[in-house]
């Protein structure tokens, strides 16, 4: 297959930090692609998208997660290619669809142009790559983001805002609609999943598959504040096991009542927030990615 010609989004505020220049330069050409590099932040990578798509260009995004589901919400809408160079934190998307890690050959994957067509979920109109939900994460988001600006790092962070989340433990009372049937949950979390996600052992929290064609919707209803730290813990440590009590669901639309007008959500790991109903649908192989062929 010919590569297409594409626009590389390099997000500067991304993760772990943008790719340098001279990599990332390096790589393209050795590769012998067609591509034009913009340098952005990140509330400017929909532009960038945008401007990919008029000039008739692949979307490549060189970023984490958020960058990842911003230019990928462009290339469904205009039914563009789609690719990812993964320089953020935890690149739940490259690492899910396959694609490598290191630069060099993430370019080379994009310079193969080998496609496959991957789902993406929406909630109210907007879309997601990877995971939304409600409750105990985007806490933890909202207070890791306060603690990054007080000037702590990213780990001692993240366990702050874990410590603080915890202690001001929450539950949320969910009214779900799926398939139909109403269900009442009193939950810590509502997590919804673009694909179904591994539920346990070392693999905790990769997905199985993006191309199933349905949402899955984890939760665990009666859980307390010690179960719901046991829970974390071992969830980070990819120990979790039959044993814990996740209630799982699967549908390919579905929504959400809860008793507040408005919720704060986690939207591949960006916080958001949202009308409610909050409505959730799935839409099969909507985002044609370039990955490794096989993958």
């Amino acid at each position: 297959m010919t590569a297409p010609p594409v626009t590389v989004i390099v997000n500067e505020g991304s993760g772990s930090g943008a790719p340098p220049e001279a990599d990332l330069d390096g790589a393209l050409s050795r590769a012998g692609l067609d591509a034009t590099v913009e340098r952005v932040r990140g509330d400017e990578v929909r532009a960038a998208a945008e401007r990919a798509v008029h000039r008739r260009r692949a979307i490549v995004a060189a970023g984490g997660d958020g960058t990842v589901s911003t230019a990928a919400a462009v290339a469904i809408e205009h039914g563009a290619t789609f690719g990812v160079i993964p320089t953020g934190t935890l690149n739940h998307f490259a690492r899910d669809a396959g694609i490598p890690l290191d630069i060099e050959a993430a370019v080379a994957t994009i310079a193969a142009g080998h496609t496959r067509l991957l789902d993406a979920g929406s909630v109210n109109g907007r879309t997601f790559v990877n995971n939304v939900s409600l409750g105990f994460y985007p806490r933890i988001v909202r207070e890791r983001e306060l603690e990054r600006q007080r000037g702590h790092g990213k780990w001692p962070a993240f366990g702050i805002a874990i410590a603080r989340t915890w202690l001001r433990y929450q539950t949320v009372t969910a009214h779900l609609t799926v398939d139909g049937a109403a269900l009442v949950r009193r939950t810590p979390f509502v997590f919804i999943g673009n694909g179904a996600y591994k539920p346990e052992g070392l693999d905790v929290g990769q997905r199985v598959s993006m191309d199933g064609g349905r949402l899955w919707i984890y939760l665990t209803p009666e859980c307390g504040r010690f179960e719901m730290l046991a829970l974390s813990v071992r969830a980070l440590a990819g120990m979790l096991g039959s044993d814990v009590k996740l209630e799982v669901l699967s549908t390919t639309e579905m929504t959400i009542e809860t008793s507040r007008r408005h919720a704060r959500l986690a939207i591949d790991g960006e916080l958001a927030t949202a009308h409610t109903p909050l409505r959730c649908a799935i839409h099969p192989g909507a985002l044609r990615t370039l990955v490794p062929q096989g993958g």
